[in-house]
């Protein structure tokens, strides 16, 4: 089992939106509950795309717990057998998805390791999402599975969560900021997610 530890990113500069229909603040609102029809659309346009490379599309992140509040942005985990930068490019440029340039939208670490990741936004004028793009059975996909399946699972846990990040994000409403913050936070959610993996018996699928 991957040892306990948050995804880390790597640093970044101040300015962590760089495209020119992207906003810097953060507003976590209260569970709505077309998110997952929206994250259908998304997995149907990326499926078509991407064809028999995708491993599976995941609803991942906060919008993918019924009952959690969140930012309203769909998080998609998009699962291949390799990351094939130029190839991956090219599927998404085809359905005019962004590679994000940042360095940290990269690589990211979890429980100690370091995994090589791609980061997708969507075209300028569609909903707000981001495409995550891991390797099949690498650590830092498990890690989102692990986040969403742990909070559908527990309703205290994903209340509390909930909350703190509504608080967080009206006194710290930066992205940058909000963001590291959170994740230190996330550290200590996902040590009791991992006890409760081991104590249900839970693996990624």
């Amino acid at each position: 089992m991957i040892g306990v530890g948050r995804v880390r990113r790597r640093p970044v500069s101040s300015r962590t939106v760089p495209f020119p229909d992207e906003s810097v603040g953060v507003t976590v609102v209260s569970y709505r509950p077309e998110w997952p029809a929206a994250f259908e659309t998304l997995a149907a346009q990326i499926r078509a795309s991407l064809g028999g490379y995708a491993a599976a599309v995941d609803h991942v992140g906060s919008t993918s717990v019924p009952g959690l509040a969140a930012k309203d942005c769909i998080d998609v985990q998009v699962r291949v057998p390799s990351i094939d930068e130029d190839r991956l490019v090219e599927l998404f440029d085809g359905i005019g998805f962004r590679g994000r340039p940042e360095p940290w939208n990269r690589a990211e670490v979890a429980g100690g390791r370091e995994y090589r990741k791609l980061v997708f936004a969507p075209p300028v004028g569609a909903r707000t999402a981001n495409v995550h793009v891991r390797e099949h059975g690498g650590g830092n996909a498990r890690f989102a599975l692990l986040f969403r399946d742990y909070l559908r699972s527990d309703g205290d846990s994903r209340r509390a969560w909930g909350a703190f990040k509504q608080r967080l994000a009206v006194s710290v409403p930066n992205l940058l900021d909000y963001g590291q913050i959170k994740s230190h936070a996330t550290e200590i959610l996902m040590a009791a997610a991992e006890r409760w993996a081991a104590d249900a018996g839970w693996r990624a699928s």
